[in-house]
């Protein structure tokens, strides 16, 4: 995609310019006056004509339909369409140095998508009405850059042109001065939790000589972001100490990563070593969220806006099913351990989710339908996952598998 640091490097400003060509121009404009090589997309859907340097009907062959499959008369399925064509078009430029559009929820859903194919570390930014909102449809695991347009996206005055502005200003800066990081040791991801944060420090404190440690929030967000990476090829392998979110997606909590976390463990084969960490339990908001079927479980307030659900024997058996069938579909080196002396600092003797049965359930079934291989391994520990032993022992299996 972005074929060498020497290449020149565009600012793309993308939108609909049927309806916002002043903006969108007005955008160009900016970046232009900073010396910033602009290319102007246009991802309309009217069919009007346009003046932009690509023209809706170059980005729709991109679509695996060709034009028919993006001008349907519809604009619903149209806009649809045009995102996934727009995506797959921005994949195919080897010239792209940053991403920018402004509009509302309509042109938002039409460039974000393009925004999170780009590669972490592309600038993207999205000036959009929707953005003091929830942006975690369009952000994603990606890192783009969402800016409140104040007034719709709707003309030029007072306001608009100091917003839109200083987007253009804010993609600029980017563009010109974007930092190239001397990488001088590989990357390897790591999933923590404020309950699995001992065991996260202590195996980082044993790679870091060796490896680039990046630690993600296991916040479900953070999950996501992890095999972003793995998928772009940006980690030299994960230990993936907590698998909470596997809870929050199967018991409907608030921090699930969605149903296919670990698929691209799967997919780039990468060296893996996994654990339970936090899968005793679930999250939700504050206390008076909890559903209404969860409300006589073993629940922890963990403050005034989270409050934490005991996972049972039937959630570990059915986590422990997800969990296998996930690990048996990987072809990379695996290692997934079970610490048998708990999965987090609220399960352990004397503390408020400690519960062995639970954890026995959900072992045991990690076991009956697990496919162990050569490559593929379960691993039981006596020790609890917080215990530095317990982390000394995913360092040593990771180096093992990751040569």
């Amino acid at each position: 995609m972005i074929s060498s640091a020497s290449s020149p490097r565009l600012a793309y400003v993308a939108g609909t310019f049927d309806t916002k060509a002043r903006e969108l121009g007005y955008l160009a404009e900016r970046l232009a006056a900073m010396g910033v090589p602009v290319c102007t997309v246009d991802l309309s859907t009217s069919g009007c004509e346009s003046a932009a340097d690509v023209r809706p009907q170059e980005v729709a062959l991109h679509h695996p339909q060709g034009g028919a499959g993006v001008f349907t008369g519809d604009r619903g399925s149209a806009v649809t369409a045009m995102a996934l064509a727009f995506e797959n078009f921005i994949l195919t430029r080897t010239d792209v140095g940053g991403l920018l559009s402004a509009g509302g929820s309509g042109a938002t859903a039409l460039a974000t998508p393009a925004m999170r194919a780009l590669p972490v570390g592309v600038p993207k930014l999205m000036v959009s009405t929707v953005a003091s909102g929830d942006v975690r449809p369009y952000v994603g695991p990606s890192d783009i850059c969402m800016m409140y347009s104040v007034t719709d996206v709707q003309g030029l005055n007072r306001i608009s042109q100091r917003v839109l502005a200083n987007a253009a200003h804010a993609l600029g800066g980017m563009v010109l001065e974007r930092a190239e990081v001397l990488a001088t040791k590989p990357a390897i991801g790591l999933t923590m939790f404020g309950v699995t944060t001992p065991c996260v420090q202590s195996a980082t404190a044993l790679l870091e000589a060796d490896y680039d440690c990046l630690v993600f929030h296991a916040t479900g967000t953070g999950g996501q972001s992890m095999e972003k990476l793995a998928d772009s090829r940006l980690l030299a392998g994960v230990i993936d100490v907590t698998t909470t979110e596997i809870a929050d997606e199967l018991m409907g909590g608030v921090f699930s990563a969605g149903a296919e976390r670990l698929d691209a463990i799967a997919r780039s084969r990468v060296p893996y070593v996994g654990s339970c960490g936090a899968l005793d339990m679930v999250n939700f908001a504050a206390l008076e969220t909890v559903p209404v079927r969860y409300r006589e479980r073993k629940l922890y307030r963990h403050n005034a806006n989270v409050t934490l659900m005991r996972t049972s024997v039937d959630d570990n058996v059915a986590i422990g099913r997800f969990l296998a069938e996930k690990l048996n579909r990987m072809t990379g080196p695996v290692r997934f351990f079970l610490p048998e002396g708990g999965v987090s600092m609220l399960d352990a003797q004397g503390q408020p989710f400690w519960d062995p049965a639970a954890d026995q359930a959900l072992f045991d079934t990690l076991e009956i339908e697990f496919h162990a291989s050569a490559e593929r391994q379960l691993l039981r520990s006596p020790l609890h996952l917080n215990d530095p032993g317990f982390a000394a022992q995913l360092v040593h299996a990771f180096k093992e598998i990751a040569g």
